[in-house]
């Protein structure tokens, strides 16, 4: 029987105060789940969680830094601590900088690689443990249309989005018989503070991003909501390194 009954999981968000990760929180708080908002802005994330209560389910933020390991440990421990347990992570914590490939400077790549890639993999690492002694759980994390296309001055970001994709098969392959599943999300032009920035910044991407789209509009962070609570649940429990596309049909045609 299927099942998306999260009541008894607690669930990590990275970047979870806002945009696509807060999106996916109110999917798993939907779910059930105790929702943990791991992520720099203290003041967002209490915002954010004022934006969760609703669910009534146990809410908690954390201040966190993904591209510093000793804070992502802090961070485990703090949840194992008052929980005593973490069933599912959600990688979602990226950001973006630096120019084309000729100028972006080695601390720009470094930034961008420390927070979108190494930072995911100190977080899978660091729930491991966890996750293994409860007897599985779910690792959700979060590409990019830039996984699987190249775009002009993203250089650091599309790596670090098509390295995600690689690293979500290999967790998948590394952690099965811990029945560990892990899966990615590609958002497609998704409503959010950062790609508004972007907008304003190059007027033609609304309607061009609207014309390619099948679904004839940007999707926003709520669209995640369902895919994440899929992926998180006992109904996904046979799929594992999947990389699956929420674009409203942009990357199909």
């Amino acid at each position: 029987m299927l099942s998306f009954n999260l009541a008894d999981k607690v669930a990590i968000v990275t970047g979870g105060n806002g945009g696509i990760g807060l999106g996916i929180a109110h999917g798993l708080a939907a779910g059930g789940a105790t929702i943990v908002i791991a992520a720099r802005d203290e003041e967002k994330s209490a915002l954010a969680a004022q934006q969760l209560a609703p669910h009534n389910v146990g809410i908690m933020t954390i201040a966190t830094d993904v591209a510093d390991r000793s804070s992502v440990d802090a961070m485990v421990e703090v949840v194992l601590d008052a929980f005593g347990r973490i069933d599912i992570l959600v990688n979602n914590a990226g950001i973006n900088a630096g120019g084309s490939a000729d100028v972006i400077t080695d601390e720009e790549w470094d930034l961008v690689m420390g927070v979108n890639m190494t930072g995911a993999h100190y977080c899978s690492q660091a729930v491991y443990p966890a996750m293994k002694a409860k007897g599985g759980g779910k690792i959700i994390n979060i590409g990019s249309m830039m996984s699987i296309f190249g775009r002009k001055s993203t250089p650091a970001y599309a790596a670090s989005k098509g390295a995600i994709v690689q690293y979500t098969k290999a967790l998948a392959c590394d952690w099965a018989d811990d029945n560990i599943q892990a899966n990615a999300i590609l958002p497609g032009w998704i409503d959010t503070d950062l790609t508004r920035r972007l907008r304003r910044a190059i007027p033609p991407l609304e309607e061009a991003v609207t014309q390619r789209t099948p679904a004839a509009k940007w999707g926003t962070p709520d669209d995640l909501a369902g895919l994440g609570l899929f992926l998180a649940s006992p109904a996904s429990d046979f799929i594992t390194g999947a990389a699956i596309p929420a674009d409203g049909g942009y990357s199909v045609q």
